[in-house]
């Protein structure tokens, strides 16, 4: 049987420069290769992947919670520069020099605000959010989204409160409503479920504007520079995703020097958890030597 996910091997919290804390959990061996997990919506730290790929491949993977999700400090009115600059001073904390990324579904803009800031030594975009306030997706976005893009863009802070309205048992409802049935394959297996499930409710326990406030980030005009991006980046999706980007990434690639997109057949959001070892594989052929991360 496959197993997608498995619980951290160590967990905690770091405290940073300004007294916050900033969530951690991780996989792998301690002493392995540091690659970070900016994760999904409304989850967090602990619901990671490919446990055993991280164990054969020597990876330290090392899960993150955004502020106001789970163990993180709130930061209401945090940017994307500023979740890039908790990275960094996490980093230069840990000892983990100039790490390799993975940014899943809405953790995918995080990500690229990292390796846009130079925080990142090579990043994996999967089953990545596009920025669907950018006027070429006008047309292909449904009503209802399209007016919440729109207010996102607007009146952020409107955005918000809708969005604080939001539970876990939303999410869950949303994720499995909106699947294909080759990711509800993955999403009913009874441990990815129940750990999926826990994750939702770990991530709201603080309450729901640290969602909010990455949902109304990502859903409006992103303020990250993608083409001063300098290090690898390989875009992961299904070719059964239809949810997270318009075009399945192909505009995003070509915004992003050099990127490299990979389509997947016969999976869709799911492709995290399916095809773990690939992804992970292919982000430790990018990283190449470790790097020293610049002082905080």
């Amino acid at each position: 049987m496959t197993t997608y996910v498995a619980a951290p091997a160590r967990a905690g919290a770091e405290r940073l420069p300004d007294g916050r804390l900033l969530g951690w959990a991780e996989w792998g061996p301690p002493d392995g290769t540091p690659v970070l997990l900016s994760p999904g919506a409304a989850t967090g730290r602990c619901l990671g992947f490919g446990p055993a790929a991280a164990d054969r491949l020597g990876i330290r993977l090392i899960g993150l919670d955004r502020p106001g999700l789970g163990a993180s400090s709130p930061a209401p009115r945090r940017t994307f520069a500023d979740f890039a600059a908790d990275v960094r001073d996490l980093a230069a904390r840990r000892g983990l020099g100039r790490p390799a990324m993975v940014g899943h579904s809405q953790g995918a803009p995080f990500a690229l605000a990292c390796a846009a800031h130079g925080v990142t030594g090579a990043l994996a975009v999967v089953s990545g959010a596009d920025e669907v306030a950018a006027p070429r997706f006008a047309a292909a976005l449904p009503g209802q989204l399209r007016r919440l893009v729109a207010l996102a863009v607007s009146d952020p802070d409107a955005a918000e409160q809708i969005f604080a309205g939001f539970t876990p048992q939303a999410m869950w409802d949303m994720v499995m409503a909106g699947s294909p049935d080759c990711d509800l394959a993955v999403h009913r297996e009874p441990g990815f479920a129940a750990a999926y499930r826990r994750a939702l409710d770990e991530a709201f326990a603080p309450g729901p504007q640290g969602y909010a406030r990455d949902t109304a980030l990502a859903m409006g005009r992103w303020d990250i520079a993608l083409s001063a991006i300098r290090v690898p980046v390989d875009l992961w999706y299904g070719e059964e995703d239809a949810t997270h980007s318009p075009d399945r990434g192909a505009g995003l690639a070509e915004r992003i020097p050099g990127a490299v997109r990979h389509l997947v057949p016969g999976i869709g959001g799911a492709v995290l958890w399916t095809h773990a070892e690939d992804i992970l594989r292919t982000l430790l052929d990018r990283t190449g030597p470790p790097e020293p991360a610049d002082a905080p």
